[in-house]
């Protein structure tokens, strides 16, 4: 007897149909049509626009005093893979998830393996996520800051020279400024110097953007960068005139101003600014006293050049990388 022909169901009838889904209730009608056709199966499929193995799979579950055998069943998978990583691996990857909360899988396999311990870069993603499962590993809070660059006009801008080439640690330098604003009424200018070969990166933070601080922060940036700097890369802004090329001037250091409109030319120190608003700013916990502000940026600095892991350098630190280049200048030497 067929449930949607023409012989009118029983309200018990009616009322299962109406506990199972649209999908089951489409997959009914079917075998209705089929029982009324002769059971001319490819007739029935023609009508409906179904293949014949879609017809046939369906026909083996179907029961007909059981609608719910016409639903979708569950495809997850009967034996799941239990984590076999030992307690001591989970509870290492745990904390250096905790020291480092924006950090994933890539960079913290990494870690592990300095602590001369064996494991994939999937094992430790599986461990982040069982971490995340079981409720112990929770992603930070994040202070949600502003940090919109200011933007400049640039009546005059002086294109790098095509020949100029960036080859060795120190030729560019980009340097770049960052309106940072965790309070509301609290704005902090943020200066960030990248060298666009090892990736190695100076950061500090002034409660103005001016010619002055701009130049002292050439003092910090030749301080604390490990090689001497040929060349400094700036966008037009306001800070990087007067005194700041004076300082360059001085030092011998070559000046390169940006064209109007053109922050992908200085995309290193770009991509910096936002790894540095999310990995520091984003989950720094500080009252943003700008002598306070500043040593936790030193430390963020020596996490950042010697401990965080680069994918733009195969994974390692910047100061792995030039303890590489200059081992590999050496045995060049010593060649020649």
């Amino acid at each position: 007897m067929s449930i949607y022909g023409s012989i009118i169901p029983g309200a018990a009838t009616l009322a299962k149909i109406k506990d199972i889904s649209s999908q089951a209730r489409q997959r009914l009608k079917w075998f209705d049509y089929y029982e009324l056709h002769d059971h001319n199966a490819r007739l029935t499929c023609r009508y409906f626009g179904i293949s014949p193995q879609t017809f046939y799979r369906w026909k083996r579950r179907y029961k007909p005093r059981d609608l719910s055998s016409l639903e979708e069943r569950s495809r997850k998978p009967k034996n799941l893979r239990r984590l076999t990583a030992p307690a001591e691996l989970i509870g290492a990857v745990f904390k250096l998830r905790e020291e480092y909360p924006r950090w994933g899988k890539d960079k913290l396999v990494v870690l592990v393996h300095r602590q001369s311990r064996e494991v994939s870069t999937s094992m430790v993603g599986r461990i982040l996520k069982h971490l995340k499962n079981r409720g112990v590993l929770k992603e930070p809070i994040c202070n949600y800051i502003s940090a919109k660059k200011r933007r400049w006009q640039r009546p005059y801008a002086i294109r790098k020279p095509r020949e100029y080439v960036a080859l060795a640690p120190g030729d560019i330098v980009q340097v770049d400024t960052l309106d940072v604003r965790p309070l509301p009424g609290v704005v902090i200018k943020h200066f960030t110097a990248r060298d666009v070969i090892s990736r190695w990166d100076v950061v500090e933070a002034h409660t103005r953007a001016t010619s002055y601080t701009a130049s002292s922060f050439i003092e910090t940036l030749t301080a604390r960068m490990p090689f001497p700097i040929k060349a400094i890369q700036v966008d037009g802004g306001s800070e990087y005139q007067d005194d700041f090329e004076r300082e360059c001037q001085r030092r011998g250091i070559k000046l390169f101003v940006l064209p109007p409109r053109s922050p992908k030319l200085n995309g290193h120190v770009e991509r910096a600014q936002r790894t540095h608003t999310e990995e520091f700013y984003e989950v720094t916990d500080t009252d943003f006293d700008i002598l306070e502000l500043n040593k936790s940026l030193r430390k963020w600095e020596f996490v950042y050049n010697t401990i965080r892991p680069h994918q733009s350098l195969g994974y390692l630190t910047p100061k792995e990388f030039l303890e590489y280049y200059l081992l590999d200048q050496r045995k060049g030497v010593m060649c020649h």
